[in-house]
């Protein structure tokens, strides 16, 4: 049973399923903390919410890549992917206290594409500083 958990095509599927469970989860949870409902928002053609939400997506994705390059255990590799989230989620409590001229989740929701390009590009591009800081 032991070459059964080290077989690299179970490690694999064992990993997409951690983190597209981890994703459904996270994605959850920015949901709860924007003003507006990604889903809806995105099937009505907000363009600003596409991309941020794409950059979170991409963003997620990005850390758990560096999480599942870096740690054997899947245990290790959600905790470290958790972790990373948690980072992320707080870029994006930041970049709303760094704009105080206007509220970033209002700009978005009124598809400022502008703002949404911005919010995926720091989505994008702190996952790569969050993924590469836990190795």
């Amino acid at each position: 049973m032991k070459n059964f958990w080290e077989n690299t095509y179970v490690q694999s599927a064992g990993n997409y399923s951690v983190v597209v469970l981890s994703m459904i989860v996270f994605l959850a949870i920015f949901e709860l903390v924007t003003k507006y409902r990604n889903w809806d928002e995105i099937q009505k053609g907000n363009v600003a919410v596409a991309m941020a939400t794409g950059g979170k997506i991409f963003g997620l994705a990005n850390i758990f890549r560096y999480s599942i390059s870096h740690h054997t255990s899947l245990l290790s590799m959600l905790a470290w992917g958790l972790y990373g989230f948690v980072l992320l989620l707080l870029s994006y409590f930041i970049f709303e206290f760094l704009t105080p001229k206007f509220r970033i989740d209002d700009e978005i929701a009124n598809d400022n594409r502008a703002v949404g390009l911005i919010s995926m590009v720091i989505s994008i591009g702190m996952s790569f500083v969050i993924g590469e800081g836990i190795g």
